[in-house]
């Protein structure tokens, strides 16, 4: 049966229809935003304010040039998003597809900054063509990807999670040595919707209305998407036509929201879903309501956002909007019981001869002495390239081997991590950062910095190693349920990063002095480890690695299947339970020390798998020693390649892995 005939059979989840629901929130909004009003500016003198506000009155002017463009603002841009939300689900057949999910918000976000940087005459004419154009490629880049799995909604969500990464990785590059020039776009880009003019509302609302027309005059061919693709050609549709220019429609509605208030998360899957939900199950219906009530929940989003005072007055409307819908689509994904869980995306692709694996192992032991040795001995310097043997290099030892083992601590780490979750959960697309376990292990950080800053190492590592098993568990909770289905727990892994990120830029935006001593650790640097920690990591590294050697039994396994599990005697609540608290400790001690953003996880296992080691013990110690060669490269890459600028490893190892798994999907290797 299609996936779409399924989304519409979901059942009812609100008691009230879209129409009370988006009433409801409305009067809410309309009551907060009339009692903000008059407290600006008294109620009488409204009408004059916007039909010819007095120039001597400050309060008039901020009202008819502030404030009432931006809840207009509110209106049209939730509107539109949740426009392009409803056709991408319907023409992608995926409820999960909205502009933040397939890249689309990343790519228009993306080549604004690099516009303003490299070529800002191209921002003379408006800066809305060139969001489109990044948004237009963002978009191809994911159907690419995704082209080899059929645009399966696990294929379409990896791509545009793969992207979202790639792009946030090259923003935060930009950020590192353009920070002053980027300051401004960095806070708009996370979806502030402050206002000095009409010129925002004027340009969305003939987007809005030309869009609306264009759906409208699209809705029956659309509609019959809900049916499988022979009946739709029988029925006289012409899927391709009508595919190509409805993803240009939706494309263009989400980059014009981008272009003029930035980035804004969720709610382009919120909107649809919940009028889903409410009762709207046919595709004309959701054409109706999820504009209405995007626009209706952004606009009461923004009204509590102004409420906040002091030093979070200034939070973006975007990053609040994503930590809103954060919680609610944790709620919301035990009740999608009709998403699709297609195949999973792994990249087994065995040899007929099986790879002897000690000399492979060998190999890259070799390999990673080389690496080792060169990280160490030969860089950048004052004086120029030196190398072994040499004075400066020498020299420069003592402060070079810290972060070397580090990255290279951290690396095999994060392998050992990705090969148990894979294991596991029974799930190939398993990963601390996919799975959002890195972004855990950063939250419980976060916190112990805001409660005890000068926190030892030790009570550092509890932290995120807290935050990483409470994911887990979240996880482990919205997972189980469904028996750990690929799109299910992709989803999960989308929404915890995105709150994260959301959550930093709230913190960011509050202006609080002890985030600025945690930015450099979130980039994945190495910079600040010092030789005593270093050193203990490598003990950790080496406890936790004989740890994993006594559970290659268990990891053998619980692939097998739960039947199979079970009558070998074993209990897999507990063994998974073990499993995965193993796995959140090996991820927060590496998020300690590179921060929460890289592939290794998911890359290093992958390649161990594709190279024929599928065995628990023999995938273990390869992915190990490719996930540290990976990161030791990527840190002497990071530290010589702008000097005297140093790109942080995390950063590094993010860029090179998003290529490698890009091109991974484009040889469909990742999807089989």
């Amino acid at each position: 049966m299609d996936e779409s005939i399924e989304m519409q059979r979901m059942p009812k989840v609100f008691s009230m229809s879209p129409f009370w629901l988006t009433g409801a929130l409305a009067m809410i909004a309309l009551a907060l935003s009339l009692h903000r009003l008059d407290l600006l500016l008294p109620m009488r003198l409204w009408r004059h304010a916007l039909l010819a506000p007095d120039s001597g009155d400050m309060r008039q002017l901020v009202f008819y040039a502030s404030d009432l463009p931006r809840l207009v603002v509110c209106l049209l841009a939730g509107a539109q998003l949740s426009l392009a939300g409803a056709i991408f689900q319907q023409v992608l057949r995926n409820p999960l597809a909205e502009p933040t999910t397939l890249g689309v918000s990343a790519g228009a976000s993306l080549a604004l900054s690099l516009t303003m940087l490299y070529a800002p005459s191209l921002l003379f004419g408006g800066q809305e063509w060139v969001a489109l154009g990044g948004a237009s490629l963002g978009m191809l880049i994911v159907v690419a990807l995704a082209w080899n799995s059929r645009l399966s909604p696990v294929a379409l969500i990896l791509a545009g999670l793969i992207l979202n990464f790639y792009c946030g990785s090259i923003d935060a590059v930009l950020t590192l040595f353009h920070h002053d020039d980027l300051q401004s776009i960095f806070i708009w880009g996370a979806g502030s919707l402050n206002q000095n003019n009409w010129d925002a509302p004027r340009a969305l609302l003939p987007r809005l209305l030309a869009g609306l027309l264009l759906a409208a005059l699209l809705a029956r061919s659309l509609a019959m998407m809900s049916l499988a693709d022979d009946s739709a050609k029988a029925l006289g549709v012409s899927l391709r036509l009508v595919r190509v220019g409805a993803l240009a429609l939706a494309v263009g509605l989400a980059a014009s929201v981008v272009a003029s208030v930035g980035v804004i998360g969720f709610l382009g899957v919120l909107a649809p879903t919940i009028v889903r939900l409410a009762g709207a199950r046919r595709f004309r219906d959701r054409l109706v309501w999820a504009p209405l009530f995007g626009a209706v929940l952004l606009w009461l989003t923004d009204e509590i956002v102004q409420g906040f005072t002091g030093a979070w007055a200034e939070v973006p409307t975007g990053a609040a909007m994503s930590m809103l819908g954060a919680p609610f689509l944790f709620w919301l994904l035990p009740r999608l019981h009709a998403l699709p869980d297609t195949v999973e995306l792994s990249a087994v692709h065995r040899r007929a001869a099986r790879p002897r694996v000690v000399i492979w192992l060998a190999l890259g032991v070799g390999a990673l002495i080389g690496a080792v040795a060169l990280g160490l001995g030969t860089g950048v310097s004052a004086a120029g390239w030196a190398g072994w043997p040499g004075a400066h290099a020498g020299a420069l030892l003592h402060w070079r081997w810290p972060h070397v083992c580090a990255a290279l601590v951290a690396g095999t780490l994060l392998s050992l991590a990705g090969v148990v979750l894979q294991r596991s959960t029974g799930n190939a697309m398993a990963s601390p950062e996919v799975l959002g376990i890195s972004a855990g292990a950063s939250l419980g950080l976060i916190a112990l910095v805001f409660v005890a800053r000068n926190a030892g190492h030790l009570l550092q590592s509890a932290a995120a190693g807290a935050g990483a098993f409470a994911t887990l568990l979240v996880m482990l909770m919205l997972g189980r349920r469904h028996g750990f289905a690929p799109a299910r727990m992709l989803l999960t892994g989308v929404t915890l990063g995105t709150a994260f990120s959301a959550l930093v830029t709230v913190l960011l935006a509050g202006g609080d002095p002890r985030m600025s001593s945690l930015l450099g650790w979130m980039a994945g640097s190495t910079y600040d480890v010092t030789g005593r920690e270093a050193a203990t990591a490598c003990l950790l590294l080496i406890g936790l690695g004989i740890v994993a050697a006594t559970l290659i039994r268990w990891l053998e396994i619980l692939p097998l299947g739960e039947a199979v599990a079970t009558s070998l005697g074993m209990n897999t609540r507990i063994v998974r339970l073990a499993l995965l608290l193993l796995a959140a400790v090996m991820t927060g001690i590496a998020t300690l020390l590179v921060g929460p953003f890289s592939f290794i996880g998911l890359m290093a296992p992958h390649l161990a798998r594709m190279l024929g080691f599928g065995r628990a013990a023999a995938q273990l110690a390869v992915a190990a020693v490719l996930g540290a060669l990976i990161m030791v490269g990527a840190d002497w890459i990071g530290r010589n390649a702008m000097f005297p600028f140093q790109i942080p490893v995390g950063l590094v190892a993010t860029l090179l892995g998003g290529l490698y798994f890009m091109g991974l999907m484009l040889r469909g290797d990742a999807a089989q």
